[in-house]
């Protein structure tokens, strides 16, 4: 890799031990990945930031980290284990409590928004097509590449803040134009018929896929049926992009038959004890949605509703706040379904959910069975 003279000098130390840290990492990451220089990026967006993905020595990193580090390039964050307005609720670990509590003064300490959201996409401006970012979280890189035009590799949590460090990134993988073109076309041979649907066609995607991928036979995707497609891509496998239309190179069909494979390998319970909402986290269209379908009705089961707090204040102002909360909906802030410390398999044996991804960290972190279905099966179902 080519360096620049002030790279290399961060990188022999010469700007604290810290950047050197960020700097090695970064050039161990282009060298393996192939990449002939690093490259200005606008916007890091972190994970590592719920202390069940990250632990002791995670939150013992940070803290040392934050004494002296400070990020270079706006820097937002995924979601923590927590809501803080109710966490008093759950009878979580008191050490838990304050291992979290510990990680995000960590973050705002080096400058990092207090996002706790999985969609930065949705709560704030996105940049200029073709802008260099970032993202360590799966479904929004999915969807800044995808949806957006930027440019990002499905960064770690390392590399992710690395950049935020440093404000650099290797040139590499979906950071070059070539590599953004899907050399494998999977073929809808039926239009899903809700994001649930869009969801398992995503982690169909992300199973046979490499980098980028082309899907063909769609009329037009919708923002939430982007989102799903996303997040189910996301999480199953590396692909880091999709665009719509034929492309070149091998083709694949999805039709009914592979659409009830995929269902079949995550759904793995006929109900469940509690429904959550929220994997990626809902955004203001979605909870508008959910709250006219409650209209006049009520949720039959516990019904945990995840959030970005950026948009709580509109929630609030709507009425959608008051709507859903009279149907006997939770609204949570800061955390999401995946990886929360709030489903407890001890308390809850299955959970039904419209999200895929959700349906495997339910499944594969927290130990429960899970129920899938879509947004408009779970009202009809289980509200009256």
């Amino acid at each position: 890799m080519e360096l620049t003279k002030e790279e290399e000098a961060a990188l022999d130390g010469k700007q604290g031990e810290t950047l050197a840290m960020a700097y090695r990492i970064l050039v161990a990451i282009g060298k393996a990945t192939g990449a002939d220089k690093l490259i200005p990026v606008e916007w890091a967006h972190l994970s590592g930031v719920n202390y069940n993905t990250i632990g002791d020595a995670g939150e013992q990193f940070l803290s040392h980290l934050s004494q002296d580090a400070k990020f270079k390039i706006k820097t937002t964050v995924n979601p923590m284990g927590f809501d803080s307005d109710s966490v008093s609720r759950f009878g979580l670990d008191e050490e838990f409590i304050q291992k979290q509590q510990s990680i995000r003064k960590s973050y705002e300490k080096m400058g990092a928004i207090p996002s706790f959201s999985c969609i930065p996409y949705e709560i704030f401006e996105m940049p200029k097509g073709g802008t260099q970012v970032s993202f360590a979280e799966s479904n929004a890189a999915i969807y800044a590449n995808s949806v957006s035009s930027l440019k990002t590799n499905k960064e770690s949590a390392f590399s992710a803040l690395a950049s935020a460090l440093t404000g650099k990134s290797p040139h590499s993988d979906l950071r070059e134009e070539e590599n953004r073109k899907p050399k494998l076309t999977i073929r809808m041979k039926a239009e899903p018929a809700d994001e649930l649907a869009y969801g398992l066609l995503g982690y169909f995607a992300g199973k046979v896929a490499d980098s980028s991928v082309a899907i063909s036979g769609s009329k037009g995707l919708d923002r939430r049926s982007c989102k799903s497609l996303c997040a189910g891509m996301g999480t199953s496998g590396s692909c880091g992009m999709f665009t719509l239309g034929e492309g070149e190179g091998e083709k694949v069909d999805f039709d009914r038959k592979e659409l009830a494979s995929v269902r079949d390998e995550l759904n793995t319970a006929e109900s469940g004890d509690i429904i959550t909402l929220g994997s990626p986290q809902l955004g203001l269209e979605e909870i508008s949605d959910l709250a006219s379908r409650l209209k006049g009705r009520s949720f039959r089961k516990r019904c945990m509703i995840f959030c970005p707090r950026a948009i709580q204040g509109q929630m609030r102002d709507l009425g959608y706040t008051k709507e859903l909360t009279r149907a006997g909906g939770e609204i949570l802030y800061d955390c999401c379904t995946c990886l929360t410390p709030l489903v407890d398999k001890e308390d809850v044996d299955s959970v039904i959910t419209n999200s895929v991804k959700g349906a495997y960290y339910l499944r594969t972190s927290n130990g429960v069975g899970v129920s899938l279905k879509s947004l408009k099966q779970i009202v009809e179902e289980e509200t009256a």
